[in-house]
């Protein structure tokens, strides 16, 4: 957890360094921050999933935070951003994890009535902005791009079946750092947003002998309330 916050401390600090506007040079009517709050409601699928592991629900999250703008040039049409926020995402699946002894077991569900991975996480957030917006002008077109590493801190999985329930806790093999990159663009408030994870969800895990390296795209609507 402390690496998450030194890395927002050193990249925030180096792109104010990076970010400085001569406030006597620039008129006092183009110069204006978009330090925005967000909220991202997605749809998450599995890719480079083992065979005849599949999604039979509805996977859905949602990203909240505050985010710092950073214009580089006097009509704030092109910056950078830096930000803080939470993130909650569901997965429904087949994939089924249960106890053996003191271990984690991994192996395809049948017959059973839900299945699902929920994954709690800190966010921070770093686009790279191109927007046609002005200190008065509340509506416009917006691009941006960039990275978010996440930390894991509360994973859960529950199985349920007409024999048994199997709740899990912190899964020991999610892995808890995660780097996506990711994308929106929209006006004003509605935005396309997408997601791409860089790494798998879990580490070191074997299904049927082959390595479980899945990892997750999300597409939805992402909010920039100011």
């Amino acid at each position: 957890m402390k690496y998450l916050f030194l890395i927002f401390l050193m990249v925030y600090s180096s792109t104010i360094l990076h970010a400085q506007i001569d406030i006597e040079s620039v008129n006092s009517d183009t110069s204006y921050l978009e330090d925005q709050l967000y909220l991202e409601l997605t749809y998450n699928a599995l890719v480079k999933t083992p065979k005849k592991m599949s999604q039979n629900g509805f996977s859905g999250g949602f990203s909240t935070g505050f985010i710092k703008d950073i214009p580089f040039n006097s009509k704030g049409t092109f910056g950078l951003a830096i930000g803080l926020g939470y993130q909650y995402n569901a997965f429904i699946q087949n994939l089924k994890i249960s106890k053996e002894g003191k271990n984690n077991e991994f192996s395809l569900a049948e017959d059973y009535k839900s299945n699902w991975l929920r994954l709690h996480a800190i966010d921070i957030p770093f686009e790279i902005r191109w927007r046609n917006s002005t200190i008065d002008k509340y509506k416009f077109w917006r691009v941006y791009a960039g990275l978010k590493a996440s930390y894991i801190f509360l994973s859960k999985s529950k199985f349920s079946s007409l024999n048994e329930t199997i709740l899990i806790k912190d899964i020991s093999e999610i892995r808890k750092m995660q780097f996506g990159i990711m994308f929106s663009a929209g006006y004003s408030t509605w935005n396309l947003f997408v997601y791409y994870g860089l790494n798998p969800i879990f580490e070191d895990v074997e299904l049927n002998e082959n390595k479980l390296d899945f990892k997750d795209i999300r597409v939805g609507l992402k909010f920039y309330i100011m």
